[in-house]
């Protein structure tokens, strides 16, 4: 009971190992073979045969064997590097369907899950068997397919009417061919009753094998099991071979000229001597069917010879495909990189569009800032008249281009030609229009800086009109005196700031000054020559006023140039005076802060 419990462990603890999604194949196969190995192993010891059925059927309901056929069953691209675990996972897998009991899903088990296997086996086969180093491999897979005939020989049919064993068959290494034929009679002499529990179809489709390999290959080895097989086929089935050897005509002079001499005579006589005892029994309707198989074996040729050659071919085929889908690739390839590079260009032009237009904007920012306030309303309108002005002439000659050409029904050339004779005329009638237009127009006045503003006449008119609209809209909660009152309040204001700010500016240019004549003594200090090389017109150059007189003229004027270049919106809310002010203070801080005098270091100088 104990061992039963630990055998039931040892499935369950497989199967949840292999659920894990993470696994790769390498690590699937390897944990396949050591699960099964294990398991095998563990009831190997006891004597008892049921042990062994019991745990092949566990591993049957459990679903770890459709988990090695699904494992040797995987692509070549995922096998590689795996071949010898696979070949080993074929041979556990065909030894646990050999004496299995599956109970009420007996069905499933003869009719889905063995031919699963035997497609999954000789998969692997036809893949093991185009590979020089798995020869060993190869023939391991084909005895655990022979193994797993012996046990089931329903499935012979599957097995010859695979489509993988038809590779196998068509491949033309002697020791393929001479596996395929081991692989049938190692099968029979396992079981002596096995060629006798085939059907008539499924020992025609080994005959033809068998007279194949005679047919086309000329290796002692392989004719030679070739005739065993057929010996060991005749032996078994008895009187049932006689008509079907019947259909090869000629196999006794195929194996009196061609396999006589080949150190196996005694079969090949004995084989000789079946055909021709065959032959005398032959009825008029085997005849019939001795041509019809006959004519199957030529088709049967051909069709493999076609195959072959198909197969040969297909390398030039790959190639050609490869060439093509290279050169479709590298067509989209350009596309995609002229479509980028499109894609780039048309980039670049919007954004030196945008850069254009606001270079343009800044211009015109700049031209506003030359204008007097009074003439900027003025200057608008005409820009956005001029602009109206463009876009009705366009739109309306492309209005009336499109009339005109939807009117008339005339042929195609003479159309284009009335219609280019139209866009010269009306070309020329703007043209004559605009002059017109700005002859009658009155004469902008100069723009520059510094023109006058509202002259006298003007602004006596100005205040006549406020005056009237004053006295027509008087307010009805004020009383004039209450406005006298509050005017002459505001008068007293406005005087005393003006006051207040006459006398800010004279403290101002008084600080000015000073700072212009210390900047200036420090120009001269600095400039100064070493007191032991001081000249009397040096010593001048200290005691008169008419150097920082100059040196502030020259800051003032280059002050003055350097706000002139400044955008309009750098001069909104900065007067000139505290701007030029902070710059002096500024300069006069950094030139304090390292003054050197007749090239030696000096103490900052305190005002």
């Amino acid at each position: 009971m104990e061992l039963v419990e630990e055998e039931e462990a040892l499935i369950s603890e497989l199967k949840r190992q292999l659920e894990d999604e993470d696994l790769t194949p390498e690590q699937k196969l390897s944990l396949l073979n050591h699960g099964l190995d294990k398991a095998l192993n563990s009831v190997a010891v006891q004597t008892n045969s049921s042990a062994l059925t019991r745990v092949k059927s566990q591993l049957y309901h459990s679903g770890v064997l459709s988990h090695c056929v699904l494992a040797f069953s995987l692509p070549p691209s995922r096998l590689r590097g795996s071949w010898s675990a696979a070949a080993t996972l074929a041979y556990l897998t065909s030894s646990c369907c050999v004496g299995v009991e599956p109970g009420s899903r007996s069905e499933a088990f003869q009719k889905l899950f063995l031919p699963s296997v035997v497609v999954g086996l000789l998969s692997l086969a036809s893949r093991l068997m185009s590979r020089a180093e798995c020869a060993s491999l190869f023939r391991k897979v084909m005895d655990s397919v022979g193994w797993l005939l012996s046990a089931h020989p329903q499935l012979t049919t599957q097995v010859l009417s695979s489509v993988h064993y038809e590779q196998i068959q068509m491949c033309d290494d002697a020791a393929v061919s001479l596996r395929c034929i081991q692989l049938w009679i190692q099968t029979g002499t396992a079981s002596r009753d096995f060629f006798s529990g085939l059907s008539e179809d499924s020992v025609l489709l080994l005959l033809n094998e068998a007279v194949g390999q005679l047919a086309f290959n000329s290796f002692s080895a392989v004719g030679g099991a070739s005739v065993r097989l057929m010996l060991l086929m005749a032996s078994q089935l008895g009187l049932r071979l006689q008509p079907l050897l019947l259909s090869f005509k000629g196999l006794d002079s195929l194996l009196s000229k061609d396999w006589k001499g080949r150190g196996f005579d005694q079969d090949v006589d004995k084989l000789i001597a079946l055909v021709q005892s065959g032959a005398d029994i032959r009825t008029p309707s085997e005849a019939s069917r001795e041509r019809v198989r006959a004519a199957c074996l030529i088709q049967a040729a051909w069709r493999s010879y076609r195959t072959r050659r198909r197969v040969k071919s297909l390398s030039r085929a790959v190639s050609a495909l490869q060439r093509r889908y290279r050169a479709r690739r590298r067509q989209q390839q350009q596309q995609k990189e002229a479509q980028q590079w499109e894609e780039e260009l048309r980039y670049q032009v919007c954004l030196r569009r945008q850069r254009a237009r606001r270079e343009f904007h800044q211009k015109q920012r700049r031209l506003l800032q030359l204008l007097p306030p009074e003439q900027v309303q003025t200057y608008l309108q005409e820009c956005e008249r001029r602009a109206a002005v463009v876009i009705q002439s366009f739109w309306r000659g492309f209005r009336e281009r499109r009339r005109y050409s939807s009117t008339l029904r005339i042929p195609l050339r003479e159309s284009q030609r009335q219609q280019q004779a139209a866009r010269r005329l009306q070309r020329a009638v703007r043209r004559f229009l605009e002059k017109r237009r700005s002859a009658r127009a009155p004469p902008l006045s100069p723009l520059w800086i510094g023109q006058e503003g509202l002259t006298d006449s003007r602004r006596a008119e100005l205040k006549q009109q406020v005056e009237e609209y004053i006295t027509v809209h008087r307010s009805s909660r004020v009383s004039p005196e209450e406005c006298a009152s509050l005017h002459q309040e505001v008068q007293l204001l406005l005087q005393a700031e003006l006051q207040r700010g006459a006398q800010q500016r004279r403290e101002e240019q008084r600080v000015e000054a000073l700072l212009a004549h210390t900047h200036t003594q420090l120009g001269l200090l600095r400039d100064a020559p070493p007191l032991s090389a001081v000249t009397a017109t040096d010593a001048e150059a200290f005691q008169s006023p008419s150097g920082s007189v100059t040196a502030r003229a020259r800051d003032a004027h280059n002050a003055a140039l350097q706000a002139s270049r400044l955008p309009w919106w750098r001069t909104l809310g900065e007067p000139a005076e505290a701007s030029g002010h902070a710059h002096l203070e500024a300069g006069l801080e950094a030139e304090l802060g390292g003054l050197y005098v007749g090239g030696t270091a000096a103490e900052p100088l305190k005002l």
